[in-house]
């Protein structure tokens, strides 16, 4: 039986789950603010884990604003606390080294989804239309081989 996910994987699902409760928890700086990890991403032999964090604010964040460059500077600046907090609560022999990044999703996601609505419009994306021309099209064929008369076979 084949497993689901591979160790790195699962190592990698759980660090972002104590990574985010001691961040919340431990860490006093005000300088960070509302943190959310949004992944953790660990090398084959657990030598780095990069963790993919965005800020809760109410204005967009870039990768260059200084509120994120301060937060990352913090974050990295306690990732050896954090490394050795991550260690205890996992009982993982070997601990990787913590990268901490600027997650651009988000943003990109938001940017995408404006360009999506101004060409579209305030158009639903599936018209609820529930016309019998519709209905027949899609059954005509369908409905035609399950009859059985376009079946060659049939024929014969």
């Amino acid at each position: 039986m084949a497993r689901e996910f591979s160790r790195i994987d699962r190592i990698g699902d759980q660090m972002q789950r104590e990574l985010a409760q001691l961040i919340q928890r431990e860490i006093k700086d005000p300088r960070v603010g509302m943190i959310t990890v949004n992944a953790v991403k660990v090398s084959r032999d657990l030598g780095y884990a990069d963790i993919y964090v965005s800020l809760l604010t109410t204005e967009e964040l870039g990768a260059e604003s200084p509120e994120v460059k301060e937060s990352l500077t913090v974050l990295n600046k306690a990732s050896g606390f954090l490394r050795g907090q991550v260690g205890r609560a996992m009982k993982l022999r070997v601990v990787p080294l913590l990268r901490f990044h600027f997650d651009e999703l988000q943003g990109y996601s938001r940017r995408l989804d404006g360009l999506i609505r101004k060409a579209v419009g305030d158009q639903p994306a599936v018209s609820d239309d529930s016309g019998s021309a519709d209905n027949s099209a899609a059954d005509g064929p369908v409905g035609d081989l399950v009859d059985g008369q376009n079946n060659p076979e049939s024929n014969v």
